[in-house]
C-alpha cells in the first residue's frame, strides 16, 4: 500500500529531480572532506555545497579559486561531478545497469526518456549507449590534442595532460571551471588552443542527439545510402550557429570602437568569436569580461538566456524555444495560423511549451534580480548589472561573472543555487515535476473572447 503510494507520488520527473539533488549532496559532502582540499585550508559546508551545484549542473561559478583550494582527489571529485552533470544521470546509470548486465524495464527506459527530453521509448538505451561513448571519444581525443600542444607550456609531461584532460572535460561538459587558475587566459595568443576549445563548447551544447544523427548520417555515406536529418536537427543546427555568428558580430560591433579600438583585426576576431561560443553556456575565458561596456554586458546576458541546444549540456531556454518563439511571432505578424519551417509544421504542442517555458523563465529570472537585489542592498562591490549578470549566467549555466561570487551575500549564492539547478534539469522537467496529475473534465464552459495586448 505504502509502495503504491509512493509510486503515484513519485513520477519519472521527480525521480530525475531527486536523483540529481542526491548527487548534489554526495558531491558536496566529498568536496567538503578534507582530503579534496589542500593542506592548510578548510571550506565551509556552504562552499562546497555552491561548488557542488555548480558541477552537477555544469554552470562553473566558484566561491573559491579551485587551482589553489582543491588538492588532486578534491579536483578528480570535481570531474566526475562535471560528467555526472554533462552526460546525465541516467546515460550513467545505464551504462552501470550494462555493466552489471541488468535488463533494463519499462520504468527505467521512461526515466531516460525524461532525462533526454525525448519523446518515444524505441531505442532508448542505444541511445544512451552512443550517447556515452560519443562523449567519453571526444573529451579523450580534446584531451590529447591539447595535452600534446600544452607541453610546450608546461615543464612535466603529467602537467600539461592534466591539464589538456581538465580542460578537454570543462569546454565538452560547457562546465567552466578551470586548474590554471586563470580559465584559458593563459593561451590568449594560442589561437589553435581557442578552436580546439571553440570546437568541444559546440560539441557539447549542440545537443546529443544532432551528435548521434551526424554519426548516423557520416555511417550512410560510407554505405552509400540516403539519409534525412530530422526537424529539430536542422533548426537546432541552423538556430544555434546563426546565433553564434550574431553574437560575434554583436560583440565585435559594441566594441570596436572600445576594447577592441587598439586591437588587431585577429585579437578583435578570436575575441569575438571565442566569447560568443562561450556565453551560450561554456563559462571559460579568455580575458577579464567586466571590461566590456554595458550594451556589451547586456548582449552577453541575452546570449546566456537563450543557452544552448535541448538535450545537451548547457542550459537556458535552449535554441528551438528562442527559435520556435521567433518562427510563431513572424507567422503571427504575417497573419498566418500555423508555423512552417523545412518543409514542416510545428506541432502546437510545442507552440505552447515555448511560451509556458519563456514566460517562467523571465518570470523567475526577475524574482532572482529583485531578491539578490535586495539582499545586496548594502553591498558597495555588486552593481545592478553585476545581478542581471550572473543571474542569467547562473539560469543559463553559463559560467560567466564580472564580480567574484563570493562577493555575493549566502542568500544570494542560494539563490545563484537554486537558479542552477532548475537550469540544469531543464524547466520543462521542473514544471512536469510540479504538475498535478490531470483530471477529466465532464464538462466544458461557454467560451468568450478576451482583450490581449
Amino acid at each position: 500500500m505504502i509502495r503504491r503510494k509512493i509510486a503515484a507520488v513519485m513520477t519519472p520527473f521527480r525521480i530525475i529531480i531527486a536523483a540529481y539533488i542526491v548527487s548534489i549532496f554526495i558531491f558536496s559532502i566529498l568536496i567538503w572532506l578534507p582530503v579534496s582540499q589542500n593542506e592548510g585550508i578548510r571550506l565551509t559546508y556552504m562552499e562546497a555545497l555552491f561548488t557542488s551545484v555548480s558541477a552537477v549542473s555544469v554552470t562553473g561559478l566558484t566561491v573559491f579559486d579551485v587551482s589553489q583550494t582543491l588538492s588532486l582527489t578534491g579536483v578528480i571529485i570535481l570531474a566526475l561531478a562535471m560528467q555526472v552533470g554533462g552526460i546525465g544521470i541516467m546515460t550513467l546509470g545505464t551504462f552501470i545497469w550494462l555493466l552489471l548486465r541488468r535488463k533494463i524495464n519499462l520504468s527505467q527506459r521512461l526515466l531516460i526518456m525524461v532525462d533526454q527530453n525525448q519523446y518515444n521509448f524505441s531505442g532508448m538505451v542505444k541511445l544512451m549507449r552512443g550517447i556515452l561513448l560519443l562523449a567519453l571519444s571526444i573529451e579523450t581525443i580534446g584531451a590529447l590534442i591539447l595535452g600534446t600542444h600544452y607541453l610546450q607550456y608546461f615543464d612535466s609531461v603529467w602537467e600539461a595532460y592534466y591539464q589538456g584532460a581538465f580542460g578537454a572535460l570543462s569546454a565538452f561538459t560547457n562546465s567552466g571551471f578551470d586548474v590554471t587558475g586563470q580559465s584559458f587566459i593563459p593561451f590568449v595568443d594560442d589561437y589553435f588552443v581557442q578552436i580546439v576549445v571553440i570546437t568541444l563548447i559546440f560539441a557539447g551544447a549542440i545537443g546529443f542527439p544532432v551528435l548521434m544523427e551526424i554519426k548516423e548520417y557520416v555511417q550512410s555515406i560510407k554505405r552509400k545510402k540516403s539519409y534525412r536529418f530530422s526537424l529539430f536537427t536542422k533548426v537546432t543546427v541552423t538556430t544555434y550557429f546563426l546565433l553564434f555568428g550574431i553574437g560575434a558580430f554583436g560583440i565585435w560591433l559594441f566594441e570596436h570602437d572600445l576594447f577592441y579600438a587598439e586591437l588587431t583585426w585577429h585579437e578583435q576576431l578570436f575575441y569575438s568569436l571565442f566569447n560568443s561560443a562561450t556565453a551560450r553556456s561554456a563559462g571559460l575565458a579568455t580575458m577579464d569580461i567586466s571590461v566590456y561596456a554595458l550594451p556589451t554586458l547586456l548582449f552577453l546576458s541575452f546570449l546566456m538566456i537563450i543557452g544552448a541546444s535541448p538535450s545537451s549540456v548547457g542550459g537556458g531556454i535552449r535554441t528551438t524555444t528562442f527559435a520556435v518563439m521567433f518562427l510563431t511571432i513572424k507567422s503571427f505578424a504575417l497573419g498566418k495560423s500555423d508555423v512552417k519551417v523545412f518543409g514542416r509544421e510545428i506541432h502546437p504542442e510545442d507552440k505552447q511549451r515555448t511560451f509556458v517555458v519563456l514566460s517562467f523563465f523571465m518570470f523567475v529570472l526577475f524574482v532572482a534580480i529583485l531578491m539578490i537585489s535586495f539582499f545586496e542592498g548594502n553591498n558597495p562591490y555588486v552593481d545592478l548589472i553585476d545581478i542581471i549578470f550572473v543571474t542569467s549566467s547562473a539560469f543559463g549555466t553559463c559560467g560567466l561573472t564580472i564580480v567574484p561570487t563570493s562577493s555575493f551575500s549566502t542568500s544570494s549564492q542560494i539563490t545563484l543555487m537554486v537558479l542552477m539547478f532548475i537550469g540544469r534539469v531543464g524547466i520543462v522537467v521542473f514544471l512536469f515535476s510540479v504538475k498535478r496529475k490531470e483530471t477529466k473534465s465532464y464538462y466544458k464552459y461557454p467560451t468568450e473572447r478576451i482583450i490581449i495586448g
